[in-house]
């Protein structure tokens, strides 16, 4: 039934104005609007709506991941414009909020309403 459909994803926020400077000018992400919704238009045909939520409760798990060529270039800028990596109790990551043991080294931070996203760097 829905073999030929283009699905996509979406997420919620407590502030579209936040998000959407949070996205397209921190991140740098193509961004667009249609009935009071945000679209982020992301790299391989990947529109993801967020639309907004009042009681908005920030997503736990990762909700987004960029992979990247070069994982220590992307955080070095992503925290150059002001972007705060998160550290996990537990999670052996280096002094750049990096962990580089057991798959792709990966480095986690959230959007201003809390959703936690990565950025990823095969090995």
């Amino acid at each position: 039934m829905f073999a030929n459909t283009k699905a996509f994803s979406g997420f919620a926020v407590d502030d579209l104005d936040r998000a959407r400077a949070f996205y397209g000018e921190t991140l740098g992400l193509r961004t667009s609007e249609e009935h009071g919704l945000m679209w982020l238009h992301l790299a391989g045909d990947r529109d993801t709506l967020v639309y907004p939520k009042p009681d908005h409760a920030p997503a736990t798990y990762t909700i987004l991941n960029f992979p990247v060529d070069d994982i220590e270039a992307a955080v070095d800028e992503m925290t150059a414009n002001g972007v705060e990596l998160l550290r996990y109790d537990g999670v052996p990551q280096d002094e750049r909020g990096i962990m580089r043991e057991g798959g792709p080294y990966i480095a986690w931070f959230t959007d201003p309403a809390g959703n936690v996203l990565s950025v990823l760097q095969e090995r």
